[in-house]
């Protein structure tokens, strides 16, 4: 899963629009109405980054570097208004007849993000923004650690403005729980002791204590600083005073703020998991599941989607077994590679730098491969890393992190290294491919890299999309010899078997009101995943509702596409020209995707 969210919001099926367009319109008419679309869309864009700047950052922008993004309720509605008038507008002054074929897709994708923009207000506080996945105590320091460079005496100093700046932050954040409890509104129990052993965390070591160990955010400001060739040393101990005072001032008093407002929310939660809890439950998780599938699947469909894929991931699983002449039951068998120590590197620093050396070998290799398989390639760079200390206990097992479209900095596949046992050998190799290469790191880097198409398409996704391409990127190695060992190859499965899983548990728990615990006993019986591996996937599940479908039903419909490609074409079929179709014109809803696979087929057999 990747890390970077953007504000605009993606709606699930496509407005319908004729193909076809009046003889009238000239070629210079068809440029010019073209090139003012695009333009609009790149004002909008323009605009909205204009008011994030923690979007701005991520983006290599340094413009309000020392700001945070706006949090308020007054700016939510000021959102929404916005985006009324936006889509007013749109509809008012460009003639979607006029526009030529590419910047009709923009225009029906532009429609469809704010219209569901506004649809989605009235879910706003349908979440938890405070949660062990990717909640605002552990994102906040996140943030500064991987986006927040240090060049300059300036750069410094807006970094202390955001450790100040924390405060009134953090005070939206405690305001928006406030109105989520009024709601009933409460993450589950089991939330609690994660985030608030992080949100201590976040207030320990030096300045806020005589431990001798500095705290996470000072380690990193104190680092980046030091890193400054030009800068003299009365000039970096005046910064680092002036941090360990904002630290003090400021980033204290909002955790401890943070936390007393956790620690009254963590006596009134129950054990009540799914989104069927919220007011309008059922209805919340339909809209969310329409928006990350970007189909119009049910939840029964999609559970029984899940089942009859595990099913058949099974069988598969059964033929590895006996091949490598394993005596027993398949869930025996899964006992066996969950717990062999043969599978696993040790859980020392050692082990730890030995995951990540293979892990780059692992992308090396098939960076060296990627001429069978693809005609565009990106050239952003991409690095390993592990999970920071700081969040690794509470964070989930592997995530990818978008690089600046400047290159400024690399695209970072992180895995979570905290446990050994949730990392086995036999994953390794489809966890690379599906986070870095051909992965997420192709897809996010060759759609930021792309001409001709508006900037929300270069920076904007669609989970289906984006998650289930980098499923899709686990199998593709296989077609050209990878995953010769059988051991790795089962982990392939067990890794598409995980994702066949999650439509059976993200359903089971958001619609069919299963329990936490049912939930990881069915998980256990029914994949060879580690214990840890399950409790905190099982967390990540119940915290973001649907998110977890997106992968195999986004597979799906790849794997649907390419099948037709190849029953049309026949031999004018190339795999390199298919790949490229699907990653050409940036992250697209699986119905708009599937019209693109189609004018292609159309094109070659003409």
């Amino acid at each position: 899963m990747f890390s970077i969210r953007i504000p605009l919001l993606i709606l699930a099926t496509v407005l319908a629009g004729s193909s076809a367009r009046p003889a009238a319109f000239t070629p210079e008419q068809i440029a010019t109405e073209s090139t003012k679309a695009n333009a609009f869309f790149d004002r909008v864009f323009d605009d909205v980054v204009d008011r994030n700047p923690e979007f701005e950052t991520t983006l290599g922008i340094k413009k309000d570097y020392d700001k945070w993004n706006d949090g308020s309720e007054a700016r939510a509605l000021e959102d929404l208004s916005r985006a009324m008038t936006n889509l007013a507008e749109l509809k008012r002054t460009i003639n979607y007849d006029t526009l030529d074929e590419q910047t009709r897709v923009s225009y029906r994708l532009f429609t469809q993000n704010i219209e569901r923009q506004i649809e989605g207000y009235r879910w706003r506080y349908h979440n938890y923004p405070v949660n062990q996945m990717f909640g605002q105590h552990s994102a906040i320091p996140a943030f500064l650690i991987n986006f927040h460079r240090v060049s300059s005496v300036a750069d410094a100093r807006a970094y202390i403005a955001r450790l100040r700046g924390i405060e009134q932050k953090m005070r939206d954040i405690v305001e928006g729980l406030q109105k989520r409890e009024q709601l009933g509104i409460i993450p589950p129990r089991f939330v609690f002791p994660l985030v608030l052993e992080t949100s201590r965390g976040m207030i320990s070591g030096e300045p806020f204590d005589a431990s001798g160990k500095k705290s996470t955010l000072l380690e990193d400001f104190e680092k980046k600083v030091g890193a400054l060739k030009d800068m003299d040393d009365a000039t970096k101990t005046a910064l680092i005073g002036e941090a360990r005072a904002a630290l003090i001032e400021a980033v204290k008093p909002a955790y401890e703020k943070l936390i007393v407002r956790l620690e009254v929310q963590e006596k009134l939660a129950t054990d009540d998991d799914g989104a069927w809890k919220f007011p309008n439950g059922a209805d919340y998780y339909n809209f969310a599941l329409r928006g990350t599938t970007t189909t119009n699947l049910t939840a029964d469909e999609i559970h029984a989607i899940g089942l009859r894929e595990v099913a058949r991931i099974h069988s598969e699983m059964e033929a590895i077994k006996q091949s490598v002449g394993f005596k027993g039951s398949l869930p025996e068998f899964f006992k066996f590679m969950r717990e062999d120590p043969q599978f696993y590197y040790p859980n020392t620093p050692g082990g730890k730098a030995a995951y990540l050396q293979r892990s780059n070998e692992i992308i090396d290799r098939m960076r060296s491969r990627l001429d069978e398989l693809f005609g565009i390639k990106p050239k952003a760079q991409l690095v390993v890393k592990a999970v920071e200390p700081f969040r690794e206990k509470e964070s989930g097992g592997a995530f990818y992190q978008r690089g600046a479209p400047d290159g400024s900095r690399p695209g970072t596949y992180y895995v979570n290294l905290f446990d050994m046992k949730a990392v086995p050998k036999y994953e390794m190799e489809a966890l690379a491919h599906h986070e870095g290469i051909p992965g997420h790191h192709m897809q996010i880097s060759i759609a930021q890299e792309l001409t001709g198409v508006p900037k929300f398409r270069k920076f904007g996704g669609y989970t289906a999309y984006a998650e289930g391409w980098g499923l899709y990127c686990e199998r593709v190695p296989k077609e050209i010899g990878f995953y010769a060992d059988p051991y790795t190859d089962f982990g392939r499965l067990s890794m598409e078997l995980w994702r066949a899983a999650r439509l059976v548990v993200d359903t089971g728990i958001h619609a069919k009101r299963w329990t936490r615990q049912q939930t990881m006993d069915w998980l256990h019986l029914n994949t060879p995943n580690a214990d840890r591996d399950i409790f905190t996937e099982t967390n990540r599940y119940i915290v973001i509702p649907s998110q977890a479908t997106a992968y195999k039903i986004g597979m799906l419909r790849i794997l649907e596409l390419r099948e037709l490609a190849q029953k049309e074409l026949g031999k004018k079929f190339d795999i390199r020209e298919f790949h490229d179709t699907v990653l050409g014109q940036g992250a697209l809803p699986l119905d708009v995707l599937e019209e693109q696979v189609r004018a292609w087929i159309t094109r070659k057999k003409a």
